[in-house]
């Protein structure tokens, strides 16, 4: 299955609120910690679902701040990204 990952820099103390958020809109996205040092995050989308997923973080940063970034170069803190990152 491919997935588009969408990395997003956020403030730690808002990792947990925006996984509850996707977590409560099921199917549509998984959030992953990619560093959470920088409290950069991803979010694993399925292509039909992608609009949705970006209506959702439209509606979040209205809330949090929260900011798309570029996919980071070193992500040895998520074994699941670093092995998605060599495909």
């Amino acid at each position: 299955m491919k997935l588009q990952a969408i990395y997003l820099a956020t403030p730690p103390e808002h990792i947990a609120y925006i996984k509850f958020i996707f977590e409560s809109y099921e199917e549509v996205g998984i959030i992953r910690t990619v560093d959470r040092k920088k409290a950069v995050i991803v979010l694993l989308v399925v292509p039909d679902f992608a609009a949705v997923a970006r209506d959702i973080l439209g509606a979040l940063k209205e809330e949090v701040p929260l900011m798309e970034i570029s996919r980071p170069t070193d992500m040895t803190d998520d074994w699941l990204m670093a092995e998605l990152a060599k495909e």
